[in-house]
């Protein structure tokens, strides 16, 4: 039997160690279907698999040679790849769309089977929601005027965004921290009950839901505390839901498979879906939740088009507001506006505006920080790539913002995690950013007596997580001595050392932990974080149990939390999160966040990542990284590979 010379250039494509070995055991197994198909192919399908491991939806054609460049391959590679390309003629795994071939080539882009078709049903139900032709509810003018009083801003962005919402079926708020997108939403919600229970004696049914357990816990704690200000009747305040679920739980997860007890033939009972947090929606969830959603449903996306996208493939909420900045409105939209809601968006009329475009509504300002706040500052000038800015801005005194460039050493590291680095900030120490020592003492100070009962300990256990959350590190990577798995051995053994905890065990008081999966179970998600503690027992003696603070139902019209103390035995997966990933933060804030780079550039350190690192901090702000790696970091913009956009002309 010959050798097989193309498995020849695949075993060199290992030995080279610049895909992954799953990636060439997909071109391995692609070319036992197939013994005609070209070397070209292969190491095409082979870039594929890595790509969709990176976040792509497909690989780009017309980019491959890109791609070639970034990853330094050798020249006989990339001649099999132009001669194959060259010679247009495809396996029997490649097809068209039609069939059932893994693989498909859609133009000059080459999809695995199932993201094409998740790619399609997405644009397609996107597309037949825009479409639908509603009337103008009657007294939406009205209405608006009641909820949204006169303003100086011109045009009332949150005022615009519910307008068009309440004539449509499809709408997308998006905007950075602060610009008011739960308020916006709130207003909207009232909105459009105000003007159905008009009609109908009904309510309408809605449903409020984000992609992590993290995020839907912040939804609605905001959403609780602003449905009391809202200018709604009672019975139009008590028909808004306060209760959030994550997507899984929305849908219907299904243990052990990518399927949902929700689809197409088992339809959400609902008539209005909000979704927070839809930058962390990848496109595999997206077309779930638009395949379960009735027809007659609106639906409605809240999210930071600017944001680090989704962890699994796709950046849906960036296709969606790649033309954000620029409104593109028709003229009849700009005019319909000004007759009902008196806001003029002339500037943002554009000769190609788009059917999508007439959807979308950016927010605008930022209520979280004013034109003196660092933060806000230092994240307009990291979006806009403007790397002299971003040195401005640390080179001028700032109550807010601290950049300690160079690695994060041993001292630094120590004086970050102890009390938060505060002689880098212009601030008093009545007032200064907190490091971990915090919680940890408020732990020690303030514990309960062991017969002072569970409702004490209990509240010394929210007083406790809620002093964790004013500082946390953030990362870019997992690994390495600069990634979360190094950064919190360093982090545990520094605070052991100041004998603020006692680590010498997988499991001792004070320890955070991150919870990396879904338990229904106990009611914990991904996202969900919890503290080590010691409380009285069933015998009365003081035991470890991780505290969580957990949703409890619907009371009065809102969701409650409470604290749940859990055996470390009965939780699965987690990690320590003295560190956590800028990814894993998403959906949180932090009154102080630093955010620790690596020692050397990586295709990971993004402007994106650098923003959502930034935007996490309400109050204070910690970069520390070298000057090559941050303007690396603030050079380099994401880009998905996906045909989403051009799918939604």
């Amino acid at each position: 039997m010959q050798p097989d010379s193309r498995l020849a250039l695949l075993a060199h494509a290992t030995e080279q160690k610049r895909l992954r070995a799953l990636d060439i055991a997909f071109a391995r197994f692609l070319a036992e279907q197939d013994a005609q198909a070209d070397a070209g192919w292969l190491l095409l399908a082979a870039l594929l698999s890595r790509q969709l491991a990176d976040g792509h939806l497909c690989l780009d054609l017309s980019m491959w040679r890109t791609l070639a460049d970034e990853q330094s391959w050798p020249s006989h590679w990339r001649d099999a790849i132009e001669r194959t390309l060259q010679a247009q003629v495809l396996p029997v795994w490649i097809g068209s769309g039609e069939g059932a071939t893994p693989l498909v080539l859609d133009g000059i882009r080459l999809y695995l089977r199932r993201y094409w078709n998740h790619e399609r049903q997405v644009a397609q139900a996107i597309s037949e929601r825009w479409s639908v032709i509603q009337a103008v509810p009657t007294h939406l003018g009205e209405e608006l005027a009641r909820l949204f009083p006169a303003s100086a801003a011109q045009p009332d962005w949150p005022r615009v965004a519910c307008a068009l919402a309440a004539h449509g079926a499809f709408t997308v708020i998006t905007g950075g921290p602060g610009t008011g997108k739960t308020t916006t939403v709130v207003r909207l919600l009232g909105l459009l009950q105000t003007l159905h229970l008009r009609e109908q004696p009904r309510p309408l049914r809605i449903r409020l839901a984000a992609p992590t357990g993290k995020a839907a816990a912040r939804l609605n704690a905001s959403i609780h505390g602003q449905l009391a200000r809202l200018d709604v009747d009672d019975a139009v305040r008590a028909a808004i839901p306060a209760t959030v679920d994550t997507l899984h739980r929305l849908l219907g997860a299904r243990p052990d498979t990518r399927s949902f007890r929700h689809d197409a033939s088992h339809p959400l009972a609902l008539d209005v879906l909000v979704i927070d947090e839809a930058s962390m929606v990848d496109l595999e969830m997206m077309s779930a939740v638009l395949t379960a959603l009735p027809s007659s449903a609106r639906l409605i996306l809240l999210g930071d088009k600017d944001q680090l996208s989704s962890v699994e493939a796709g950046a849906v909420l960036g296709d969606l507001c790649r033309r954000a900045e620029g409104g593109h409105y028709e003229q009849t939209t700009a005019d319909w506006l000004r007759t009902t809601t008196g806001d003029n968006v002339q500037p943002w009329v554009s000769s190609d505006a788009r059917a999508l475009d007439q959807h979308v509504v950016m927010l605008r300002h930022s209520h979280r920080f004013d034109a003196a706040s660092g933060i806000g500052r230092l994240a307009q000038a990291v979006n806009a790539g403007d790397l002299g800015s971003v040195r401005t801005l640390f080179q001028s005194p700032q109550m807010d913002i601290a950049w300690i460039d160079g690695v994060a050493d041993a001292n630094e590291l120590s004086t970050l995690v102890l009390h938060g680095g505060r002689e880098h900030f212009a601030v008093q120490d009545g007032d200064a950013p907190q490091g971990y020592r915090h919680y940890l003492e408020q732990l020690r100070r303030e514990r309960p007596a062991i017969d002072a009962g569970d409702e004490a300990h209990a509240q010394w256990a929210r007083h406790v997580l809620d002093a964790f959350h004013r500082f946390q590190l953030l990362c870019a990577l997992r690994s390495g001595p600069y990634g979360t798995e190094g950064l919190n051995q360093q982090i545990a053994g520094i605070l052991q050392r100041t004998q603020l905890i006692d680590a010498g065990h997988d499991w001792y008081e004070g320890r955070p932990v991150l919870m990396t999966r879904n338990d229904y179970n106990l009611g914990l998600m991904n996202g969900d974080v919890g503290i080590a503690l010691r409380v009285p027992s069933t015998d009365g003696e003081p035991r470890l149990r991780v505290a969580f603070l957990v949703a409890d139902g619907s009371r009065g019209g809102a969701q409650t939390e409470r604290i749940r103390f859990i055996l470390p035995s009965r939780l699965g997966e987690l990690e320590t999160v003295f560190a956590m990933t800028v990814h894993k933060s998403q959906g949180s804030e932090f009154e102080h966040t630093a955010l620790v780079l690596p020692e050397r550039a990586s295709g990971v350190l993004t402007r994106e990542l650098l923003y959502t690192g930034v935007t996490r901090a309400r109050r204070w702000f910690t970069l520390v990284g070298g000057g090559d790696v941050v303007a690396e970091a603030v050079g380099r913009v994401t880009f998905r590979h996906s045909g989403l956009r051009d799918r939604l002309r």
